[in-house]
């Protein structure tokens, strides 16, 4: 991919000098023959739509050069073109984003015969044994570029670490670690990261300083190849804020909050894309909410720039994390959440299957030993009538300011510590098997009464079986299997 030859020194050159687009003595020529083709993504699989695509005379008595783009399908033609050899090249913004240099090949042009030639970015094998070597066919490759949120400057110096969760069945039980890989971002502000687990996800975060994006998670193809471009900013005061009102439902506790001079545009729409969700959650982690208005649509102000995570929620549908970037003149953002009986429904052919799992994989967890378990009996016996009571006095758990933690020796801390140990993690939490981000005891009151429960799984963060594991929190999960 980096080798050089005559025809890549000459399309380089003329593409250098953007003001050779046309001479006139190309001009003027006698109609030629025309050589059209299609540019494709193939990390993608798809047409790639705005290409510049170049067609440079390589012989040393030709001064031609001709420079179209791509259309929506990839498409491009460029007519009256005189018999000859050429180098044929295009220019595109994921180029940059992958660190490879312009695509060329060489092309003769003879009579007046329509010329047929595509193009296409590398295809991700090729890129890895690029990036990595062609040595290294294990595991997968991670590469993008990291920019200034305020400029889009590439950010040069700015170290990019992955991490990931890895479980090692061992006789004596389950073994859990976190691996990790760390980049630093050349001049260009590229980064690559070999070596990955492929068709999982990561968690990616990028550091300078005092700049920093988020902790954001990537899902990674099966083909071993993905692309994350990240933004760096700077969250800047740390303020207190009131709680939503409690009329909404969607209680949240009072939190401590990064501010920044950011602003996030956006609209909710209900699973069929087409109804607003008015009144629907948004927030930043760890930074500011806003509600949607009747339209659905959104403003985060004060938001800290970079590449955050964002949470969607609204009474009755599937909670949304994603990535988003909040830079200047940023497009709006358009989430669509499923509803809850949309979700069920997409299962309801194996919704035997369901239930099996968990009338078999219950009493197996149950019988490892490796948690604490509560059914259906048992809840009853406690007497709860809220979901929230049944969390009261249960070990390894507290409920603080609004907010259930769990005991954790990857995050000490002194929230609710008492002699037992230190509560400063907040759980993950599972819904027949369905992760819920971020959920606090008065949106689990509002989802479901203490008696639909069938069963309850409580695990501490050293024995979170693998299927419950959601992210790099460090913290245990909560697992709720209803009737």
């Amino acid at each position: 991919m980096r080798s050089r030859s005559v025809f890549c020194v000459v399309l380089i050159a003329l593409l250098a000098r953007p003001g050779f687009a046309q001479v006139p003595d190309a001009m003027h020529r006698a109609p030629g023959t025309t050589v059209r083709g299609v540019v494709r993504d193939s990390i993608a699989r798809a047409p790639l739509a705005g290409a510049w695509v170049q067609l440079a005379a390589a012989d040393s008595l030709e001064r031609f050069v001709r420079t179209v783009a791509s259309d929506s399908l990839g498409r491009f033609t460029i007519d009256s073109v005189p018999a000859g050899r050429y180098a044929l090249g295009f220019f595109h913004p994921m180029l940059d984003s992958l660190g490879v240099e312009p695509t060329f090949r060489e092309l003769r042009v003879n009579g007046s015969r329509s010329v047929r030639a595509d193009l296409a970015i590398p295809s991700p094998a090729r890129l890895h044994a690029a990036v990595c070597g062609p040595n290294a066919t294990a595991g997968a490759v991670v590469i993008g570029i990291v920019r200034d949120a305020t400029g889009r400057d590439p950010a040069v110096g700015v170290t990019v670490l992955g991490e990931w969760m890895e479980y090692t069945f061992r006789s004596g039980g389950i073994g859990r670690s976190r691996p990790r890989r760390v980049a630093v971002t050349a001049a260009n502000g590229w980064y690559s990261m070999c070596n990955v687990p492929s068709g999982g996800t990561i968690f990616l975060s990028a550091s300078r300083g005092a700049d920093t994006t988020d902790l954001i998670e990537v899902s990674v193809a099966a083909s071993g190849f993905e692309r994350r471009d990240m933004y760096l900013g700077a969250a800047h005061a740390v303020a207190r804020v009131d709680t939503m009102p409690r009329a909404d439902l969607l209680v949240l506790p009072p939190r401590r909050m990064r501010l920044g001079d950011g602003r996030l545009r956006g609209v909710v729409l209900g699973a069929d894309g087409n109804r607003p969700l008015a009144g629907a959650l948004v927030r930043i982690s760890d930074g500011p909410m806003a509600r949607a208005n009747e339209r659905g649509e959104f403003t985060l102000t004060d938001a800290p720039a970079g590449t955050r995570m964002i949470e969607v929620r609204a009474v009755g549908y599937y909670p949304l994390r994603r990535a988003v970037d909040v830079v200047p003149d940023a497009a709006p953002v358009r989430v669509t959440l499923s509803t809850f009986k949309a979700m069920l429904d997409t299962v309801k052919i194996t919704a035997v299957r369901i239930a099996d799992r968990f009338q078999s994989g219950f009493e197996e967890r149950q019988r490892s030993g490796f948690g604490h378990f509560l059914t259906s009996d048992d809840i009853a016996r406690r007497g709860a009538v809220e979901v929230s009571d049944v969390f009261k006095n249960l070990p390894g758990v507290r409920m603080y300011g609004g907010k259930i933690f769990m005991r954790s020796a990857f995050k000490p801390g002194n929230m609710a510590a008492n002699e037992e140990g230190n509560y400063a993690c907040a759980p993950m939490f599972y819904v027949n098997g369905n992760p819920m981000f971020d959920l606090d005891p008065s949106a689990l009151d509002a989802m479901m009464l203490a008696k639909n429960i069938r069963a309850l799984e409580i695990y501490d963060e050293a024995f979170v079986p693998p299927q419950f594991q959601q992210g790099m929190s460090g913290c245990g999960s909560i697992v709720i299997w209803t009737k």
